[in-house]
């Protein structure tokens, strides 16, 4: 999966995590405070995968325009 189809799904997966953290408090559901908190944190770490995926496409960009300069 591309760097920005991992961001948008963390977003996703953040931002649902977040509803259900907010209806678990509506509830007073603990188990559903914690399975959206999960689900946020599960949400960030792909959203950060997506990030490090642009990282390295740059960091691989820049090495490979340097070997071109010196070829």
């Amino acid at each position: 999966m591309g760097s920005t189809m991992d961001k948008i799904a963390g977003k996703a997966n953040e931002l649902a995590g977040k509803a259900k953290q907010a209806v678990g408090e509506a509830v007073e559901s603990p188990r559903l405070q914690a399975d959206g908190a999960a689900q946020e944190a599960k949400g960030h770490a792909r959203q950060m995968a997506g990030d490090a995926k642009d990282a390295v496409k740059k960091a691989t960009q820049k090495v490979a325009d340097a070997a071109r300069r010196n070829l």
